[in-house]
């Protein structure tokens, strides 16, 4: 019988306790050796914010790590450095650490080695587990990972629920942490009882499982990696090192949202980007959703060629530069979430033209996005996926919605998690593959953010999380006021913003007209859909649309202004390529008068258009109420804006 180890076991009588000090000296991570067992915990202002916590993992079919092993040498460096992105809702980071590297090894047979890797940044702090090439074995199987985060049970925590068949797409829930019974998912936002918010996630998740938390037997938080169907973690060749574990630190709720240390752990871009390009589009897609047309082929079926042409123009017309079209291909027949095994995506429907329709939208140049419903079929899929891409690049259709719906992954039989390492590998090969051909991704059903997007830019967006399709009751105003705090710090979600229709009979909305500009602007996405069906935008508000149609996809910088998890959220963003800035807010189901100062503008005078709610606006019973203004403002001034019950506003500010 094998024996199950836990590596990094008892270090014999070699005791050490280091301290790594983030640049302002503001936050410390202690790492220490004693009694046996590798642990580290986290100061804040010399305060305690993460008690002893132990670190490790268990390997199968492994003695423990040695009984004689000591630390070999360490190592620090202190960076700072600015690097620029492509896109996104900042242009310039600041990556500024000190990290230092613990070297350790047994000192007897089998004499293995690894490696504890920690970097401290001023708003938090982030370590990883790397093991070189060993002496006596090349591959391991990881049966469990031990890091723990030793909080104070009596912390707040704002969490959805791990392993369940929508995946990410639940609706946040606020509990004290000793309330916890089941896994939850990262990033995990939290306030100590002391003040301090602090958000629990990952950084560069590759070929491994990723981490939910959960409580252990001793009622402190550890990491529960998901786990394949065979019940280990992963299985990994050497040299190997894990995700970071990313712990951020603020002061406030607000000040948690602008750090980007995921983003600051992740490599800089292999190869050239250079032809990555933001994206707003529309789509066949909602009027499938109220009813109108259908995925699957029939007398009603939304992706025909003349329905693609006519979308055409319409984006022409509203000055939009994409289209997506879902349930152009063959496969969406009867019970989709159950036949997905017989998807292909190289083969039209035969009321669709794809030649023809991609030829009529360079000829208007509209960016088509391609569409590939998997249902989590992945063998399926991927027996077909660089054919499918190939065809999209013959027909110079360059960006790709992609979809997971089903509960589980389907492979060779096997039933795996999305987020398993089996799934973390999939996603990874189609944004590979993507950027060879040249091909920008929305991923839907996704794995969660961890900063990738970094190392490949043309990952635009994600999912993974409760958007717009949930209108219609599953959704709460206050659903879009814990997004910034929680989901949104794993990167840019796509929300499908934009839909004016509100109160539609079959998806009746639960926000205000401001509040569906707004989104624009609170809930960043690379790739941004304006949702809704053109002829809402040009014959019912074609003077609101004008916002939507104004708004940038990526931004040069992002100012968090105000906010509080679950009840608004305020921010400021400056367009990357002119002077404008543009603001939204979003708040739940209660009313309040927000007063925001606009220090933050250069001098000059600048034309301020407002869409803001009415005063007898309401998410349920005034849902139109809007009011459109125009105004002239300089730094010096300041807005008193008034947010109905599911309300919000969006803001437009030109230097004259």
């Amino acid at each position: 019988m094998f024996k199950w180890a836990k590596l990094f076991g008892w270090f014999g009588k070699d005791e050490i306790d280091k301290t790594v000090s983030s640049p302002n000296g503001r936050v410390k991570c202690r790492f220490a050796m004693k009694s046996g067992e590798l642990s580290y915990s986290v100061l804040r202002d010399e305060k305690i914010i993460i008690k002893p916590s132990k670190l490790g993992f268990s390997i199968y079919g492994e003695t423990p790590f040695g009984k004689k092993a000591k630390l070999i040498r360490e190592q620090t460096k202190k960076i700072d450095e600015t690097f620029e992105l492509p896109w996104g809702e900042d242009r310039f980071i600041r990556n500024n650490y000190t990290e230092t590297t613990f070297y350790i090894s047994e000192t007897a047979e089998p004499n293995r080695i690894m490696t504890m890797r920690f970097r401290v940044f001023d708003n938090g702090v982030a370590f990883r587990y790397e093991i070189p090439a060993q002496p006596k074995f090349s591959r391991i199987t990881v049966q469990d990972e031990l890091t723990e985060f030793n909080l104070d049970l009596n912390t707040v925590a704002w969490k959805i629920p791990a392993y369940q068949p929508d995946r990410y797409e639940y609706n946040y829930e606020k509990s004290y942490l000793h309330e916890l019974v089941h896994s939850v998912h990262t990033p995990l936002t939290l306030r100590t009882p002391a003040g301090n918010y602090l958000s629990i996630h990952e950084a560069a998740l590759y070929n491994y499982g990723s981490m939910t938390l959960k409580l252990n037997e001793k009622r402190i938080l550890k990491s529960d990696i998901t786990p394949l169907s065979d019940g280990t973690r992963a299985h990994v060749s050497l040299p190997f090192q894990t995700p970071w574990r990313l712990i951020m630190i603020a002061d406030s709720a607000i000040e948690l949202t602008t750090n980007r240390n995921m983003l600051c752990l992740n490599d800089p871009p292999r190869g050239d980007f250079s032809w990555v390009k933001t994206l707003k589009f529309i789509g066949i897609w909602w009027a499938m959703f109220v009813g109108e047309w259908t995925w699957a082929p029939g007398e009603r079926h939304g992706a025909t060629t003349e329905h693609a042409k006519q979308y055409i123009d319409s984006a022409v017309r509203l000055g939009i530069s994409g289209l997506l079209i879902e349930g152009w291909n063959d496969g969406w027949e009867g019970d989709w979430l159950e036949n997905g095994v017989n998807n292909k995506f190289t083969t039209s429907t035969p009321d669709f033209d794809l030649e023809e329709v991609a030829r009529y939208a360079k000829l208007h140049n509209v960016e088509l996005v391609g569409h590939h419903e998997t249902v989590g079929f992945i063998d399926n899929y991927e027996n077909q996926l660089e054919e499918a891409y190939n065809i999209y690049a013959a027909n110079g259709i360059h960006y790709v919605k992609t979809g997971y719906a089903g509960s589980m992954m389907t492979i060779n039989g096997r039933r795996e998690y999305h987020h398993s390492q089996l799934g973390v590998n999939h996603y990874q090969k189609t944004v590979e593959l993507a950027a060879k051909k040249r091909i920008m991704l929305d991923i839907h059903e996704p794995i969660k953010g961890t900063g990738i997007e970094r190392t490949f830019p043309n990952l635009l967006s994600r999912e993974g999380a409760r958007g717009q399709e949930y209108e219609g009751g599953a959704l709460s105003p206050s659903h879009a006021c814990f997004l910034p705090y929680t989901r949104l710090l794993a990167g840019g979600m796509d929300y499908t913003n934009g839909i004016l229709d509100l109160s539609n009979s079959v998806k009746r909305m639960s926000t205000t007209l401001a509040r569906q500009l707004a989104y624009f602007i609170t809930i960043y996405s690379g790739m941004a859909m304006a949702a809704d069906r053109p002829f809402i935008y040009e014959e019912r508000f074609p003077n609101v649309y004008k916002f939507i149609r104004d708004v940038p996809t990526s931004f040069e910088k992002t100012l968090p202004l105000a906010g509080e998890i679950g009840e608004y959220y305020i921010v400021a963003r400056k367009d990357r390529y002119s002077n404008d800035w543009y603001l939204g807010g979003v708040t739940n189901e209660d009313a309040r008068r927000i007063h925001i100062g606009l220090d933050f503008l250069n001098d000059g005078s600048y034309i301020a258009e407002l869409y803001t709610d009415s005063e007898d606006a309401h998410y349920r019973d005034n849902q139109f109420g809007i009011r459109l203004e125009r105004r002239h403002v300089t730094r010096n001034d300041s807005l008193d804006l008034y947010l109905a019950p599911g309300g919000g506003f969006a803001i437009r500010l030109m230097p004259q």
